[in-house]
């Protein structure tokens, strides 16, 4: 086995990638959420997303969120935006790290923005430009970059393609989601190696689902790989689109366990994690994929024998 990283980077997505695939819930609720999240931790949070309120209702109230929001230091927080008047809104509320979102598969970024993957780029260029002006950060994330739900597979030196494009155009970082779940260790492996055979130096994150149970071992395998960045979702709040039903995103709290139980730091205190865990099953009013929430053990794991 490769020598594994004694650190990994997780940014939590649970008050904006998760709560965007749920029903609607109070401001109270989401800045409670926000809050408990900021006291674990965590190095990053993707704490909302300015978008249109017609399109993502569930992100309506973003600006009065941040405004409430208790800051901790040494946590980064960043939003996710759409387009110009999402990242001028952005700026506005004091974000310094944008996140905006172009699917690798062309159908899928025509039902998404009504355009091609190329004009998406075009303007992400722009909006790039907008970003660094105004002393910010800017993060690309490629979505469906393990499979689309119309298309099927995706071709890796397609989303290489489209890396090495918004390097090109001065993308600070870049991310890869797995919209629907598509994606196995060994598309994991296809993937980080196409890019980085072509841009070794770019900071690398990986956003899983487990829509079909590969979450844990896609993570194992990035971890092989050398990638130390990962987005993640207390509770495994949130959901696939695509697949009604389906549990989503990575749990924060599963991979914050097995990484522990690994000898791989997180900064991240596991106990404080799980009370933050049952707090958005309480404020969402459902169970949770997690299995942590209901299985120990939790924070104090028993090492194995050595061999």
């Amino acid at each position: 086995m490769a020598e594994l990283p004694d650190f990994v980077s997780i940014r939590e997505v649970g008050p904006r990638d998760g709560l965007q695939n749920e029903e609607p819930i109070p401001t109270d609720a989401k800045v409670r959420l926000l809050d408990a999240l900021s006291g674990t931790g965590v190095q990053r949070i993707e704490a909302v997303s300015f978008v249109h309120p017609k399109a993502i209702p569930q992100m309506a109230d973003a600006d009065e969120v941040w405004q409430r929001a208790t800051r901790a230091d040494g946590v980064r927080y960043s939003a996710l935006v759409p387009n110009t008047r999402g990242a001028q809104r952005a700026l506005a509320a004091g974000f310094t790290e944008i996140e905006v979102v172009v699917s690798a598969s062309d159908t899928h970024n025509r039902r998404n923005v009504n355009r091609s993957t190329e004009e998406s780029l075009d303007d992400i260029a722009e909006l790039i430009d907008l970003l660094h002006g105004a002393g910010a950060r800017a993060e690309v994330i490629v979505a469906t970059s393990f499979g689309c739900p119309y298309e099927g597979d995706v071709d890796p030196q397609r989303v290489a393609g489209i890396v090495d494009r918004v390097v090109r155009d001065g993308a600070d970082r870049v991310a890869f989601g797995d919209t629907t779940g598509m994606g196995t260790p060994r598309r994991v492996r296809e993937l980080v190696t196409a890019v980085r055979d072509r841009n070794a130096h770019i900071p690398v994150l990986l956003h899983f689902h487990n829509t079909r149970g590969t979450a844990l071992a896609n993570l194992l395998t990035a971890l092989e790989l050398g990638v130390t960045e990962f987005d993640a979702s207390v509770g495994g709040l949130g959901g696939c689109p695509y697949a009604p039903g389906a549990s989503g995103n990575l749990a924060t709290e599963e991979a914050v366990h097995m990484l522990h139980d690994m000898g791989i730091d997180t900064g991240i205190d596991l106990d404080a994690l799980i009370e933050a865990a049952e707090l958005a099953e309480e404020l969402v009013g459902k169970k949770l994929p997690s299995g942590v929430l209901r299985a120990g053990p939790r924070t104090r794991l028993t090492p194995l024998p050595a061999s």
